[in-house]
């Protein structure tokens, strides 16, 4: 996928979530109901996230100099990190100390019809940016499930994006549930609870977003598939591959390091180095994403 797609999905997320963060709170505030101040706050959280992903994606593009021969690429992943520490804090911590304030001195919920408006528009808005965020991860992610594209992608930004946004539209409906219970039974117990699963629900989507960066930071390797396009590219070009190690280097960046052995025993040094180039060269046709590559030929033990 392009820089370009994630770039994409990124922007239109920041624009719903600034319109749907500034419609909640303006309904917490008239309604006093803490299930759309926690709403809230985890959408000016995501705001927060998506201009996070924004300067990490950046950055991450430099090119390689003195002083990083490897890239700036992992930068990305710093700043993803950073995403689902607030992601845990502000929303997530914040969610429960107003769900646990709640239960402890119920506060009633006043003029819902507001709430209920705003939920309904921020569920439409949250959903555009879902949709824009799903169709990039459909494009991708192959015959893999979510969760297990998201165990071996290096695309940090969507990945992030995608997760904010479900979490968000599952929110939106647990708080959709909690108001109107309030409402219909005139409990504020309800909405006090809404907080308390809302809470829940961001804590665990921070929590598996931070241990996905995680992987990426300490160097994951690339997931299957392409792996065997490597392992293709090299044997179409005449050698077995002895021992192959890829790893994310940044989103849409891949290190590569190769040791092979030509299964033509007899060619020169220099006929050797012509066909090792020329696998190179197909490699980068193949995957652009393989940003660096180091070979070496060796013996088959």
């Amino acid at each position: 996928m392009s820089h370009g797609g994630s770039r994409r999905v990124v922007l239109v997320a920041l624009a719903a979530n600034l319109a749907i963060s500034l419609s909640k709170l303006a309904a917490a505030l008239v309604t006093h109901s803490g299930s759309m101040l926690a709403e809230a706050i985890h959408s000016f959280a995501d705001s927060g996230n998506q201009g996070l992903l924004l300067v990490g994606d950046v950055r991450a593009k430099r090119p390689a100099d003195e002083r990083y021969p490897m890239g700036y690429g992992r930068e990305a992943y710093f700043w993803a990190l950073l995403v689902a520490v607030l992601l845990f804090t502000l929303g997530g911590v914040f969610s429960a100390y107003e769900g646990w304030h709640k239960l402890m001195t119920p506060e009633p919920v006043h003029h819902v019809e507001w709430a209920l408006a705003v939920l309904l528009v921020s569920l439409v808005l949250e959903g555009v940016s879902f949709r824009t965020a799903w169709g990039e991860v459909r494009r991708v992610r192959g015959r893999r499930g979510l969760f297990g594209w998201a165990r071996e992608t290096g695309d940090v930004n969507l990945l992030v994006v995608a997760f904010e946004d479900l979490a968000a539209l599952v929110g939106l409906a647990i708080a959709l549930v909690a108001v109107t219970l309030t409402w219909i039974t005139g409990n504020p117990l309800f909405d006090a609870v809404g907080s308390c699963v809302l809470a829940a629900l961001l804590l665990y989507v921070a929590v598996f977003l931070g241990s996905q960066v995680r992987r990426l930071i300490t160097g994951h390797s690339v997931g299957p598939e392409l792996r065997a396009v490597l392992e293709e590219v090299w044997r179409a070009h005449g050698f077995q591959v002895v021992r192959l190690v890829a790893v994310w280097a940044g989103p849409h960046q891949v290190t590569v390091a190769v040791k092979v052995c030509p299964r033509n025993q007899s060619v020169t040094a220099a006929e050797l180095i012509d066909q090792m180039n020329a696998a190179e060269s197909a490699v980068r046709e193949r995957m652009p994403e393989v940003t660096m590559q180091f070979s070496e030929p060796d013996q088959v033990d």
